[in-house]
């Protein structure tokens, strides 16, 4: 019998490809042959709405580029290069794309126009190591992120913002443990320089950590932990914030300090918690990933599920997969920020560290936000933060017609500290076509639509019009 054990063991071990057994198995390892190359690109867009605003899904997700007023008119170009050789020791990438854009409200009232860098980025790896510069969109989330509501954290709602950052941004091997467990982490310095009319100049620190362990197996868990602290800056109301080496310590380290009472008790600058559990199976040309993410405004932070405020959550389902196109992609999402932590944060001399009034702060009032855009998901907003919604995305591809369609319906009920109710039901229906015929543009018309109390019922149309083209490669 014990022979009979050690034979299975031995043939079991000699099945399993030699792959399996690579002490440190990163893809630098593998022969690349692909060329670098350059890309021009533009693109111009207009939207015409019916309502006060712009459809939501219309304008969000979209990095900001899209007004929130009924009409818009805008128009990008950019030369794009991208990283084309993961498996070499040495990559990098760059763009810049500016936009310009006209928007006006109903019948054309109060147009403006604006003009923006989309993209002026840097990108450069080390071996393991990313280094990156610039204005350029980033977002962390599970699924799929052309179908998801959004990030709690960060989508793509807002503007990209200006920062420098450097960590491992690809999943990578821990050595010795045969590709079986990864992790990922980085550490960046941003400058949200939208300057509110309340405090001009504020810094964003941001860093991360995250695991994942299965490789190569067809099921992988992996966690991730992100904190993020708006800091620095100069107040209005309080002067100056802290803007020196010492308040970005204690930006960094989550610690008290500066010349303000409320930072001296609690931690200097206004920081946000951020954890998502993942749970993806895979197979040949298909994936299933399961997800919940979960944000803190208050210490201490628990692990996910742990917390006060764990009823809270983005908890999603998406499925993809590549051998029947027309269905290409499903997601399910279920949102809940009504908790927070309970109703009361302190009552009658006792401190219950609820209401925890997300995305908000006191001293930088415009919150968690870009230029006036939500930098997380963009169901909430900072007069409305108590949401439950439930969100459906599918896309696919259709005799080479690309769709993607999106349904939410969200009830709304303002924040603890001034409630109110709404509902709201968004739509969109995207179609986009690559024409060979007509100097290879690509077209695209989307519909979108918001019903409901939230915001009324309006309805808008966009058109688009893209081209994008090698300019060289070597």
């Amino acid at each position: 019998m014990k022979n009979k054990f050690i034979h299975s063991i031995l043939l079991l071990a000699i099945a399993i490809p030699s792959y399996a057994w690579e002490w440190w198995p990163l893809p630098m390892a593998e022969p690349d042959m692909r060329r670098d190359t350059l890309y021009y690109t533009g693109e111009v867009s207009g939207v015409f709405s019916n309502g006060e605003r712009t459809p939501s899904w219309l304008q969000n997700n979209r990095d900001g580029e899209i007004s929130a007023m009924p009409h818009n008119g805008n128009i990008s170009i950019g030369i794009l290069k991208p990283a084309t050789r993961p498996n070499r020791w040495f990559d990098y990438d760059f763009g810049v794309v500016i936009s310009g854009r006209l928007s006006g409200g109903p019948n054309g009232a109060g147009i403006k126009g604006t003009g923006f860098m989309r993209e002026l980025y840097a990108h450069v790896r080390l071996y393991i190591v990313d280094i990156t510069a610039g204005i350029h969109p980033v977002y962390y989330g599970a699924g799929d992120k052309e179908l998801s509501s959004g990030s709690l954290l960060f989508s793509n709602n807002a503007h990209p913002i200006p920062r420098i950052s450097i960590g491992f941004e690809r999943w990578t091997p821990i050595p010795g443990l045969f590709g079986y467990a990864e992790v990922k982490g980085g550490l960046t310095h941003g400058w949200l320089g939208d300057n509110s009319e309340v405090v001009k100049g504020t810094l964003l620190h941001h860093k991360y950590i995250g695991g994942r362990i299965g490789g190569k197996l067809p099921v992988n868990i992996s966690y991730e932990f992100h904190h993020v602290a708006q800091w620095g800056g100069q107040s209005s109301v309080y002067g100056d914030l802290g803007n020196d080496f010492q308040a970005w310590k204690n930006a960094l380290l989550v610690k008290s300090g500066g010349t303000m009472r409320n930072d001296q008790l609690n931690a200097q600058g206004n920081h946000i918690g951020f954890q998502q559990l993942a749970l993806d199976v895979k197979g040949e040309g298909w994936k299933v990933s399961a997800y919940w993410q979960i944000i803190n405004e208050d210490g201490p932070i628990r692990f996910i599920g742990f917390g006060m405020n764990n009823k809270d959550g983005l908890w999603g389902v998406s499925a993809s997969q590549t051998r029947w196109p027309y269905i290409q992609g499903l997601t399910y999402e279920f949102l809940n920020t009504t908790d927070q932590s309970g109703p009361f944060h302190d009552r009658d001399g006792c401190v219950y560290g609820g209401a925890d009034n997300y995305y908000n702060n006191s001293i930088y009032r415009q919150g968690w936000s870009y230029y006036g855009r939500i930098i997380g998901s963009p169901l909430l907003s900072l007069n409305n933060n108590r949401v439950m919604a439930h969100h459906i995305g599918i896309r696919g591809d259709i005799y080479g017609f690309q769709y993607r369609a999106l349904v939410t319906y969200s009830q709304n009920y303002g924040r603890y500290y001034a409630p109110s109710y709404s509902e709201n039901t968004a739509v969109l229906l995207e179609v986009k076509k690559h024409v060979p015929q007509a100097w290879g543009l690509d077209f695209g018309i989307g519909l979108g639509g918001d019903f409901g109390t939230q915001y009324g019922n309006c309805f808008g149309a966009m058109i688009t019009i893209s081209k994008r083209g090698l300019i060289t490669s070597w």
